[in-house]
């Protein structure tokens, strides 16, 4: 997500490089798939132990999400279809938030025995079928990856961004108000403070630290790659 927000910075920058003051117009700058699943590997996927792999297929007004998990040695690929509600990136909130439109389909199961399996399938048809629910969030939330608040799954940043200096930064000067989802690209939406981007640029650390992102054209990031086991 750190070289998410450092892209969109740099896109910001590029449009506006002869512009002053606050631009109140919003503004849409697209971001590709492959750069958007190469962020999920890079601060998502590689930081929870038992998720083996993250990525999302974008279309238009929703994405179909993938979550491959190695939990205690049953191996499943999971898939849901989402709706992105909310994106809203700036110094004081760091929040994205999905409504689930699709039940979860298990892609692939493996286990280790017969008793495994059978407890498996027992829980999803108890979650699905009994109590009229999805697992999704449960998981998720078990993972620490997000909070399901009114049946709204809230992935908040802030945990891992708050402390984050330079990413703090960057926020205090571009301000993501919403996003939307097309074929194959997330379009965030939002305008960029002029003022405080340019301010003392000499004095920014931004660039130092983003230094290797921006160096890197997001359209040729390498694709997620499925860890091995």
């Amino acid at each position: 997500m750190q070289s998410l927000i450092s892209s969109i910075s740099r896109r910001i920058r590029q449009v506006y490089q002869k512009a002053e003051g606050f631009i109140e117009d919003e503004r849409e700058f697209p971001m590709s798939q492959v750069f958007l699943n190469a962020t999920f590997e890079r601060f998502v996927t590689d930081n929870v132990k038992v998720l083996q792999d993250l990525h999302a297929d974008l279309h238009d007004d929703w994405l179909r999400l993938y979550a491959t998990l190695d939990v205690k040695g049953l191996y499943t690929t999971l898939s849901v279809d989402l709706k992105l509600i909310q994106m809203e990136l700036n110094k004081d909130m760091q929040l994205i938030v999905f409504e689930q439109i699709s039940d979860t389909q298990v892609i692939e199961a493996r286990f280790k025995n017969i008793f495994q399996k059978m407890a498996f399938n027992l829980a999803l048809f108890f979650y699905q079928k009994v109590l009229n629910k999805d697992p999704l969030g449960m998981i998720l939330e078990k993972l620490n990856v997000v909070t399901v608040k009114d049946d709204l799954l809230h992935l908040d940043l802030n945990r891992w961004l708050g402390k984050k200096r330079s990413i703090i930064d960057t926020l205090t000067k571009v301000h993501v108000n919403h996003a939307v989802l097309r074929d194959a690209e997330l379009v965030v939406i939002g305008n960029v403070n002029l003022a405080a981007l340019f301010s003392k640029l000499s004095e920014d650390r931004m660039d130092d630290d983003f230094e290797e992102d921006d160096e890197t054209d997001d359209s040729t990031v390498t694709p997620v790659r499925q860890k091995q086991n």
